[in-house]
This record gives C-alpha cells, structure tokens and sequence, in this order.
C-alpha cells in the first residue's frame, strides 16, 4: 500500500487555479474551511496564510509522497513556506504557511483566494 498524505490547499493548487495540475493523480476528499486560526494574504500571482484568528477556504486531498515532494518544491519548502497539520473534517492535513509576514501587506477579508 502506498504512503499517503492529507494536504490543505488554498490557493493556486485549487480546482480550476494555476498549479492544480500538480494534484491530477490525487483524491479529491473535499471543501472546508479550517478551525480560526489563520489568515489569509495575497501576494498577486499567489497567497499566503499564516497562523491567525480567521478560518479560511479551501480544499483537501490524498496526495502519495512523490506528489508531497512536488508540492514540497513548488512552495520552496522550508524556505518560502513552512508547514504544519492542521484539523479538517477529512482527518489532519498539512497546510503551507508563509515564513516572512513583514512582507504580507494586503489581507484578503473573505478568507477565499477565489473570492480575493
């Protein structure tokens, strides 16, 4: 049996968002929206969360470790980005978070990235 992971998506790995390609060979378990404790920026041609007070928007899937490694390099994982499991309906799942806030500037107030 193949090792999985639980991965939280908010941003450009969305259905329908720019590099959802990288997700094709994975299960699509389903949209939430995760406990209050993030927030949610945009940053132009992508997002960034970090820890806050706000639950945001997105969707989770079953990803096998080959795809975890790419998602891994897309979010230049652990330099860019950090990540940490957070609790979903669909069990813990790893969420990207942003490693440099000062940068962060323009909030997105619906907590969608599709809604930005």
């Amino acid at each position: 049996m193949k090792q999985t992971e639980l991965v939280f998506v908010y941003g450009t790995l969305r259905e329908g968002e720019s590099n959802h390609g990288l997700l094709e060979s994975s299960e699509y378990l389903g949209s939430c929206q995760t406990l209050p404790q993030f927030a949610l920026f945009d940053l132009g041609p992508y997002p960034a969360a970090i820890l806050g007070k706000t639950a945001i928007v997105g969707e989770v899937y079953r990803v096998d470790i080959l795809t975890m490694a790419n998602l891994d390099q897309l979010e230049e994982y652990p330099k860019l980005y950090d990540r940490i499991k957070t609790q979903t309906p669909f069990g813990s799942a790893w969420i990207y978070l942003y490693q440099n806030s000062s940068e962060l500037r323009s909030v997105i107030d619906s907590n969608d990235w599709k809604n930005r």
